[in-house]
């Protein structure tokens, strides 16, 4: 409908047409919009859209005079466009549809966060880490108080011989009784025998596979290269058998059906939750895929409201994503999801400036700010979903558990469709049970965390899981980079048990799409393991905390150790291809040593570590075909998809081992380890990046079996697993991280999963939110768009204390992106503008207003028709 405007506003035709797409862009009737071009026109300032935000401003009582910008008077306004019922406070409040609009300062502010309960969170520095050196320095202590110590008598003794003052305490000594850990529990006797059962094992495992190693080799481990293969092979061989036994204890656990130790065998039932009991679940994020994140925090949101306890839980989106475009997405998707499920006032959105010490230092910054406010928090990742049956349950156990500090779930890994992921998601659902009831089996309350789809009791997590920087310099100095495994080992340190409850359904996360991307995730996890093991011999971390470091660090450090086993294995044939034997190795020694060949020795020995490798697999495979193999498309396709996995696994490890070699490399050498988030798309891999990640793979494996054909071409057929599967890299990259790959072996019923047969409903929600998602607006909608303006400046926090220095760096800032674009600027600049609300008001202002020297992507925006999202 064609505006009426009066003659002053027809003065310039470029005016009147700002002045209509302007209105055009707010929620309005036509009525409305006729109305406010009349009272803007009425004004005759020459600039119609600035007289439209004084006429704004008018009608919500701002003063236009106490704003730099006549656009920030007019947010408030503009916010009460969008939602209407925002003019009924006890009908927003009884909605929770609606944002609670208030003041900031003078400015118009919603609350996105709840009001600060400020709690300290403070790190105990680590300490010596030497334990030779802190006996030394301990007993330089004891050795300056002894003269006091005979003066006071045996009281004073015993008092001086108790731990210093600048020793960390390990259990809280002023608790309630009902929140008071239990450092030794029911459970405790029954661990120690498992865990020196599973040693026996894989000691008497180990020594008769390297006995039988010995027979294998010429000389029978008497010549110093031989030792190394045989160290090398023990060591590499222990290693497998852990894995080994833990695996065939889960499986005997699972067969049984039951283990009287689980944390969630007392059943919590129905049982009421505490109105005290309360529970944030927090979810930090980093540069995300916006639309997935909320997707799934939104089927999360409605599936524990559909229990009815939604009243117990607070969910906080937490960001410390740096790109603007990003940045600008969240706000409009956070209060889009407010809207649309009534969470205004229940779910909050939180986006750190200074952004310290990554995920941990998020997590830190939510405890020091809203910690006190409540009982647990349940962490998830941005691809992470739960049911709200999971997480009722979760808050359950941790009541009928007072001891428990952490609680961790198994997710299950659902919703990729590459055939790399799809491969990965099969392995994690049939294998991965028999792992983590071994885990727990033996571990019990000293088991893993593995930072997410968690609930941790805040209370001893604020007090003792603080993470103090690593001492020293280098490269495996500095913050902690995987926190997970360290503040399991703090929270066991003081007392408190934690559990993997395995059994728990209702936990969902996705895979890295293709082997690069996770890959990629594996180097900053290598890093983190290689500094953590650093703790090993801290003060009173516990002794499964202490192997928990060793198995961390060993599934990257046995990679470079496999390397220079299958290259000392190499040199050896080689020294007794080119070097004549020497039958004489001692002095006058009387009878000669023959260099003895047993390849059927050597057949056995790699039969019994291929079952050792494989029997895992296939009693898996055999435990879900005798209890139900429908969700698996069949036992057919079960045991076909199992073959399929098992080669593929062995095309990948050595591949794996090359890289994880270089990353361990890396780590000792200095390389920087770049933070990236993770792909949570089905990224595919082209053929150019494949030939650089790739490519001296393949050269490397074919020189390599040239060499060894060379040498002795019968021994090429020992080789052929690994310097074949190196050859093979590139298109073993590529084509696994297809798609249509992916979905040609689901449409034949290979590595189907029950959570892709028969979707949980959660995941059904997940993928249909995530297709409704409209685009989202960035951070040129944030300046122009009228609506999402106000929505932005709403949100932020006005600082119009500033200095003048800083005042005039801002209003240069404005000047550059009015001139250049925003194009010129960088994240950190457009940053600054969406954290600013008035510098954000006076850009959005004279982009409109058409301001001398406004470059012409801002026009363009202008014309443009407005996002969805943001109107």
């Amino acid at each position: 409908m064609e505006l009426h405007i009066t003659p002053q506003l027809r003065q310039t035709s470029a005016a009147s047409r700002a002045l209509e797409d302007y209105l055009a862009r707010l929620p309005l009737s036509p009525e409305q919009r006729r109305e406010l071009a009349q009272r803007a026109g009425e004004l005759g300032s020459g600039d119609p859209v600035a007289d439209l935000h004084r006429v704004l401003a008018d009608a919500a009582g701002r003063d236009v005079q106490a704003s730099p910008a006549m656009a920030q008077a007019s947010v408030d306004a503009r916010l009460r466009l969008m939602y209407p019922a925002a003019a009924d406070p006890a009908a927003a409040d009884a909605e929770g549809s609606v944002p609670p609009i208030g003041s900031d300062r003078g400015q118009s502010h919603i609350a996105v966060a709840p009001p600060l309960n400020r709690k300290s969170m403070v790190p105990r520095p680590w300490g010596e880490l030497n334990p030779f050196t802190r006996w030394v320095e301990e007993e330089n202590r004891r050795l300056e108080r002894r003269p006091s110590r005979w003066r006071r008598g045996k009281k004073a003794k015993a008092a001086a011989e108790a731990v210093p003052d600048d020793e960390p305490h390990y259990v809280e000594d002023h608790l309630d009784s009902s929140d008071a850990p239990d450092p030794k529990g029911h459970w405790q006797h029954t661990g120690n025998v498992r865990r020196i059962t599973l040693l026996v094992l894989m000691v008497l495992q180990t020594s008769m596979a390297t006995y039988f190693m010995s027979d294998v080799l010429p000389y029978h481990g008497t010549k110093p290269l031989e030792m190394l293969v045989l160290g090398l092979f023990a060591l590499l061989f222990l290693w497998v058998s852990a894995g080994f036994w833990t695996a065939m204890t889960g499986f005997l656990v699972l067969m049984r059906g039951d283990d009287k130790y689980l944390i969630s065998h007392e059943k919590a039932g129905n049982k009421e939750i505490a109105p005290e009991a309360r529970t944030a679940i927090v979810m930090p994020i980093c540069n995300e895929d916006v639309a997935r994140v909320f997707a799934g925090l939104r089927a999360t949101y409605e599936s524990l409201e559909r229990t009815g306890q939604i009243r117990h839980f607070d969910f906080f989106v937490l960001s410390d994503s740096g790109q603007a475009d990003i940045c600008a997405a969240e706000t409009a998707a956070w209060a889009d999801l407010c809207r649309e499920t009534g969470g205004f006032g229940r779910i909050f959105y939180r986006h750190r400036r200074r952004r310290v010490k990554r995920k941990s230092g998020n997590l830190d910054d939510f405890c020091r700010r809203w910690g006190a406010d409540y009982r647990y928090m349940v962490v998830l990742d941005a691809d992470s979903v739960m049911t709200g049956d999971c997480l009722t349950k979760l808050t359950r156990l941790m009541e009928e558990h007072p001891g428990a500090g952490i609680i961790q779930t198994a997710p299950r890994a659902a919703g990729r469709e590459t055939l790399y992921a799809r491969i990965q998601q099969f392995s994690t659902r049939v294998y991965g049970p028999l792992f983590t009831a071994g885990l727990h089996y033996w571990q019990l309350g000293e088991s893993h965390f593995w930072g997410h789809n968690a609930i941790i009791r805040l209370q001893p997590f604020m007090k003792h899981c603080a993470l103090a920087p690593l001492p020293g310099k280098g490269n495996l100095s500095g913050p902690i980079m995987s926190h997970d495994f360290v503040e399991a080992s703090l929270m066991r340190r003081a007392g408190w048990s934690v559990w993997i409850a395995y059994d728990l359904d209702g936990s969902y996360e996705e895979m890295p799409p293709n082997l690069l991307d996770e890959l990629s995730r594996d180097r900053r996890w290598c890093q983190g393991n290689l500094m953590n093991f650093r703790l090993f011999l801290a003060r009173g971390m516990h002794v499964v905390h202490r192997a928990v470091f060793v198995t961390g660090v060993m599934a990257y450090v046995s990679a470079p150790l496999w390397g220079l086993f299958l290259l000392l294995s190499t040199l050896l044939l080689a020294a007794h291809t080119l070097i004549d034997p020497t039958y004489f190795v001692e002095p006058r020694q009387l009878y000669p040593i023959w260099p003895e060949w047993h390849p059927e020795k050597a057949l056995a020995l790699v039969s019994a570590t291929a079952t050792i490798l494989f029997l895992p697999k296939i009693l898996a495979v055999l435990l879900f075909a005798v209890k139900g193999a429908r969700g698996f498309g069949g036992v057919l396709a079960l045991f076909a998809s199992m073959v399929i996995e098992l080669l593929f696994s062995m095309v990948l490890a050595p591949v794996r081992m090359l890289f994880h070699t270089r990353f361990v490399l890396g780590a000792f050498l200095g390389w920087a380890v770049g933070w990236k988030s993770p792909p949570r798309a089905d990224n595919e891999t082209g053929w150019g990046e494949a030939l650089r990640r790739h490519g001296w793979h393949s050269l490397l494996g074919l020189a390599w079996g040239a060499l060894v054909y060379w040498l002795n071409p019968s021994f090429i057929w020992w080789l052929l697993p690994i310097a074949g599967s190196l050859a093979i890299s590139i298109p073993t990259s590529v084509l696994s991280s297809r798609v249509s790959f992916g979905r040609g072996f689901r449409r034949a019923g290979l590595f189907k999963i029950p959570e892709e047969t028969d979707p949980p409903f959660e995941l059904r929600e997940t993928v249909r939110h995530l297709n409704e998602t409209p685009e989202l607006p960035g951070f040129v909608d944030a300046v122009v768009d009228p609506a999402f303006n106000a929505l932005v400046c709403a949100t932020a926090h006005a600082h119009p204390g500033a200095p003048q220095l800083t005042r005039h760096l801002r209003e240069q800032l404005v000047r550059t992106a009015l001139k250049d674009g925003p194009d010129a600027l960088s994240d950190k600049q457009k940053n600054s503008l969406l954290e600013e609300p008035q510098l954000l008001s006076q850009l959005h202002q004279a982009v409109w207003s058409g301001a001398p020297h406004v470059h012409a992507d801002w026009l363009a925006a202008i014309a443009s028709p407005p996002r969805a999202a943001a109107a």
